[in-house]
């Protein structure tokens, strides 16, 4: 891995050098664009539209426009921001891990020690797993003032970018506010379903279904050409009771059953859209009793804009 950025966690008086990796990368199966006519690679050019010159990535700055006029935005006038030449991952404090709402996490980074000496890397390491605190941090990170979370994974500090209050859009939906009836003995059944699906998360269990029959497809193309069959190469999947309309308790039931049976024929590696599901539709039985109250709603974690 390569470093993308050199800095230092600030805690009160303590100073801990990093380096930062990004922790993930992405293995889709790369695709291009071309004209279906004749198979040529489409490409875009970056033209000026003044003088009509295709202008090269080094030449081209950055321009706010407010109607009126043009302001253009150097590199050198971007790397002048104060906080842009900061290289300090400041905390502003720990938090109780679980009041960091995962609806805020964004990228994810590994932080290295970059000094001879780990001690304050391990220290401080040691101490958000001893208090199950995380520590909430401000920094700046490719032209952006950015809010973060410090967590431990195994022996590592990860850095994990949070998006600021107001990029989390309100969910606010109407039907969600209809009375619903729901029976006792449909909870039981609902709970007994989750319990069937019980586990231990096992991330590596699963598979992306998607780029799996992807790259299937390329290679059966690149084999066959145009003479492809599609069936031949995955097969039909017919869809079990597809059309049949089953009330809530007999789909509850089905599924539980069908679910007990996976599992004592054994189970594989799990998809990225696997699940035992039924397949049949369900309708709503109004004569149930209606349910206590509505289960409490977690308001998300309050975080602190950026100076």
């Amino acid at each position: 891995m390569r470093a993308i950025w050199k800095g230092a966690i600030a805690f009160g008086l303590v100073n801990v050098p990093v380096k930062v990796y990004a922790a993930t990368e992405n293995h889709d199966v790369s695709l291009h664009q071309v004209h279906d006519k004749d198979g040529g690679r489409i490409r875009y050019q970056r033209r000026c539209e003044i003088c009509g010159e295709v202008v090269e990535y080094k030449d081209i700055a950055k321009a706010y426009d407010d109607g009126e006029q043009t302001v253009v935005l150097t590199d050198e006038d971007l790397a002048s921001l104060p906080v842009e030449k900061s290289r300090e991952i400041d905390v502003v404090e720990f938090v109780p891990s679980d009041q960091v709402d995962p609806i805020l996490f964004d990228r994810t980074y590994y932080l290295e020690p970059d000094s001879k000496s780990t001690k304050s890397y391990v220290l401080l390491r040691r101490t958000l797993e001893d208090t199950d605190r995380t520590a909430i941090v401000q920094f700046s990170l490719r032209q952006k003032s950015r809010l973060g979370a410090l967590r431990v994974r195994g022996d590592v500090l990860t850095l994990q970018t949070l998006l600021w209050e107001d990029e989390v859009r309100e969910a606010s939906f109407p039907s969600l506010d209809e009375k619903v009836r729901i029976s006792a003995k449909e909870l039981e059944m609902s709970s007994t379903l989750v319990e069937s699906f019980s586990s231990d998360f096992s991330p590596e269990e699963f598979t992306d279904d998607y780029q799996v029959q992807l790259k299937t497809l390329i290679e059966a193309k690149l084999e066959k050409g145009e003479a492809l069959d599609t069936e031949e190469t995955f097969g039909t999947e017919t869809e079990e009771e597809g059309g049949k309309v089953l009330d809530l308790m007999e789909a509850l039931r089905r599924s539980v059953e069908k679910n007990r049976d996976k599992k004592s024929a054994g189970s594989g590696t799990k998809s990225s859209g696997s699940g035992t599901r039924s397949s049949s539709r369900t309708q709503k039985d109004d004569d149930d009793k209606p349910a206590d109250k509505k289960p409490a709603r977690k308001a998300p974690a309050k975080t602190r804009k950026g100076a």
